[in-house]
């Protein structure tokens, strides 16, 4: 499936909004549903909260691989406003974009400047392997392997909500990040059926902050604003 983010940010606020818990969370209502979206992997999506808690990081990426194709498919997770808001919040040259899947926005950094940057992901399209003005490279948010402040600014988009370890992962993020830390994160409600692989919910402000420990006490100049139905999160370190 092909469907761009601002269309399905639109169909999960109506999810999310619209159809009452007792529907959402009922498998009898859902699995039909799920079955004519996924075929025969429509269990895999119905028992994923269930089993996910007890994979390791190989069966993780195992069960992800399993499911590529019949999730959706498409350049890119942003939608428009946040696409627009990294592009004009960039700070120094050395980039990272953490989890960069087919690498559009590394693609998109690049076109607007005279900045270095690195795309990480687990998996690397053959694609992106050849280009020579940008750098890819295997690796995941819970062990970066890069030296501490090493990047100038850090970009995670729509990644934290899939990770095991969500506490590990921000810690990497701040570690490799010198002066400005970028998060994309859905606005969604944690319902036990979920047409993704999403671990960790975050259906308000607060529910950003808490994760990124970001209050009165803390040094973080952080603040989380929402761009269509989804937050963005940016820390000057």
């Amino acid at each position: 499936m092909k469907l761009s983010r601002d269309f399905t940010n639109k169909i999960n606020w109506i999810l999310d909004n619209l159809i009452p818990p007792s529907v959402r969370d009922s498998k009898l209502i859902m699995a039909p549903l799920f079955k004519m979206l996924f075929g025969k992997k429509a269990k895999l999506f119905l028992d994923f909260k269930e089993n996910a808690w007890q994979f390791d990081a190989d069966q993780m990426s195992n069960y992800y691989e399993e499911l590529a194709d019949v999730h959706i498919q498409r350049e890119t997770d942003l939608n428009t406003k946040s696409i627009n808001y990294i592009l004009n919040n960039l700070k120094g040259e050395n980039i990272l974009d953490i989890a960069c899947g087919r690498g559009y926005l590394a693609k998109l950094i690049q076109k607007e400047g005279n900045y270095k940057v690195t795309g990480i992901d687990f998996i690397i399209p053959e694609c992106l392997k050849d280009i020579t003005n940008l750098k890819f490279e295997n690796g995941v948010v819970e062990n970066i392997k890069y030296p501490d402040n090493y990047f100038d600014t850090v970009i995670s988009t729509h990644t934290l909500e899939h990770v095991l370890d969500l506490k590990q992962c921000i810690k990497e993020l701040r570690r490799v990040c010198s002066k400005r830390l970028i998060v994309v994160l859905p606005k969604q409600r944690p319902y036990r059926f979920t047409f993704d692989l999403h671990l960790h919910f975050f259906p308000y402000k607060f529910s950003v902050l808490q994760v990124f420990n970001n209050n009165n006490n803390n040094n973080n100049k952080g603040k989380c604003i929402q761009l269509d139905n989804d937050w963005l999160y940016i820390e000057n370190l």
